[in-house]
């Protein structure tokens, strides 16, 4: 798994990761029967590991996605392509 965002980035995840989690933790304490806040909480925690790790998983499968639709049709049917035509 590489390093796919900058330190800024991962300082701004996490800032608002932990955000997110305090006040989703605010919010169960009043209420704790809303799932909203269940959610919100758990979107915080994986932008605190994200920015912790400085890997992005959508990051990732957009550059991967990017690469692909550059690719033309000859370097797909070569050996050693990430897409297996067979």
């Amino acid at each position: 798994m590489k390093q796919n965002i900058g330190t800024v980035n991962a300082l701004i995840r996490i800032t608002v990761g932990l955000t997110m989690v305090a006040y989703a933790a605010a919010r169960m304490g009043r209420k704790p029967h809303r799932q909203s806040h269940l959610l919100t909480m758990m979107l915080g925690a994986m932008k605190v590991g994200e920015g912790i790790t400085k890997y992005c998983p959508m990051t990732d499968l957009y550059e991967n996605g990017q690469k692909l639709t550059n690719m033309d049709l000859a370097s797909l049917t070569k050996e050693g392509s990430p897409i297996n035509p067979s």
